[in-house]
């Protein structure tokens, strides 16, 4: 059969709390999950798998259904996530316009925490729960052999006017085993990150799992237990990334520094081979100590992102993220002697916060000083801790996640916690929270001495004018 996994246009994307000043860097990161499932049906070497990014190919809604119409597949598979629901909507219609016998698969996060709405949505044929390559694969076996899907767990699909959910799918063990992302079906050199200092970048995992317990984020459908590649396994994929001329990489681990002396053994691999490369990870301030830094660095980490959240314990607390101003300060402190850039995640309006609360947030972000800082509104997001108090406590009038999820609609705004200050406050205090912090004559000095090309020049540019128009 011939399978084709889109990652659709994101014209309706909900924004929500996305600050304009990223958008570059995040539209232009390989889509991983489709990649990981297409790598995955290519070693069982039974179907034909293409992969159209649209976002990186620029192909817009108008060219994408004689994509569609001209790759003629048997099966689209599309990742689905709430944020990018309206624009999964609308390439599920384009596919069923182009040949109403194309077989619809969603997967991801969104189908994960709303099977049942999910499937009953127009032009969805069959979701999948849970992390998605062996499932997938198995699904496409079946269709192609025609026999039931009901020993498939993982799937949800009707069977006449009955909806059917098999076994719970479980979680992969072994992630060595699965084969790295199918980059080679993308044009792979057009990626790219506003904070790289490389062209192409990629993106990679090195485990799937958070230990953690933040209130305002899940990942459902990967699970909260911790799974880790081993450092061979992973300086494997980045040494077949750099024999395909790609040299810089963005470890999107939710906490790559979960296990120490895995990060210790990774650096030692990379090390040993002397790969030609610069790296990002994502880590908690306390998980990070000198020693482990200092490897970073001798390995190529060149930039550390850290979830900071709030600049008050007591929204620390409230956030229930399990560190303390102090453990920041000193990470950002041993980070910066270490020779690594930092980025700092903070995000505003979390419950019972208030504006002075939000101005020491701020101030501490300042006093931190981290190379960049990427600011958002506190979205309360289905399926976590914050959403289900905001329902409990009124704060949500109904489950107004749900309600998109059984008609996703435009004109849809996420909702934010609007105890004490409303939607508008908080979108104006985001706008003068990155006006102050990137408008400082000392931090654009620093940024212009730093820069080492004319294409990071024009990047910067662009951020820069993006910002003063907030």
């Amino acid at each position: 059969m011939k399978v084709l996994l889109i990652n659709p246009p994101s014209d309706h994307e909900l924004k929500g709390n996305n600050p304009a000043i990223i958008d570059e860097e995040r539209g232009f990161n390989p889509p991983l999950g489709l990649l990981y499932v297409a790598a995955y049906m290519e070693a069982q070497g039974r179907h034909e798998v293409i992969v159209l990014d649209t976002q990186v190919e620029g192909i817009t809604y108008d060219l994408l259904p004689e994509r569609i119409a001209h790759i003629g597949p048997d099966i689209v598979g599309i990742t689905a996530m709430t944020f990018t629901l309206l624009d999964v909507v609308k390439t599920t219609a384009l596919v069923k316009q182009v040949d109403p016998n194309i077989t619809v698969v969603l997967g991801g996060p969104h189908p994960h925490i709303y099977p049942q709405e999910t499937i009953q949505m127009p032009n969805v044929d069959l979701v999948v729960m849970g992390e998605g390559e062996r499932v997938f694969s198995d699904l496409v076996d079946a269709l192609d052999r025609g026999t039931s899907l009901e020993g498939i767990p993982g799937l949800v699909f009707q069977k006449g006017d009955q909806i059917r959910q098999t076994a719970a799918n479980p979680l992969i063990d072994n992630l060595d085993a699965l084969p790295f992302p199918a980059r080679h079906l993308t044009p792979f050199e057009k990626y790219s990150s506003l904070l790289a200092k490389r062209s192409p970048i990629t993106t990679m995992f090195t485990s799937r799992g958070c230990p953690f317990r933040c209130a305002f984020c899940d990942r459902p459908n990967l699970g909260k237990r911790f799974r880790a590649r081993s450092a061979h396994n992973v300086v494997d994929e980045m040494e077949a990334c750099v024999n395909a001329g790609i040299h810089e990489f963005l470890v999107y681990d939710d906490t790559f520094s979960v296990q120490r002396q895995r990060v210790l053994d990774i650096c030692d691999e990379l090390l040993r081979r002397a790969l030609p490369i610069g790296w990002d990870i994502r880590a908690r301030v306390d998980t990070v100590d000198e020693e482990m830094l200092s490897r970073l660095k001798a390995a190529g980490c060149e930039r550390i992102h850290y979830g900071v959240e709030a600049g008050t314990e007591r929204i620390l607390k409230v956030l229930n993220k399990g560190i303390t101003l102090q453990q920041a300060q000193n990470a950002f402190r041993m980070t910066r002697r270490a020779g690594i850039e930092t980025l700092a995640y903070f995000m505003i309006g979390a419950p019972s916060e208030t504006r002075e609360e939000i101005r020491e947030t701020l101030e501490f972000a300042k006093r931190l000083r981290p190379d960049f800082v990427h600011i958002t509104i506190l979205t309360p997001f289905p399926a976590t801790q914050i959403y289900r108090d905001g329902l409990s406590q009124g704060i949500l009038e109904h489950d107004i996640w749900q309600s998109f999820a059984q008609n996703p609609c435009e004109g849809f705004q996420p909702p934010y916690w609007e105890e004490i200050l409303s939607r508008e406050e908080l979108i104006e205090l985001l706008s003068q929270a990155y006006r102050t912090f990137y408008t400082r004559p000392s931090y654009i000095l620093k940024e212009l001495i730093q820069v080492r090309s004319i294409e990071e020049l024009r990047r910067k540019v662009i951020a820069g004018i993006k910002l003063l128009k907030m």
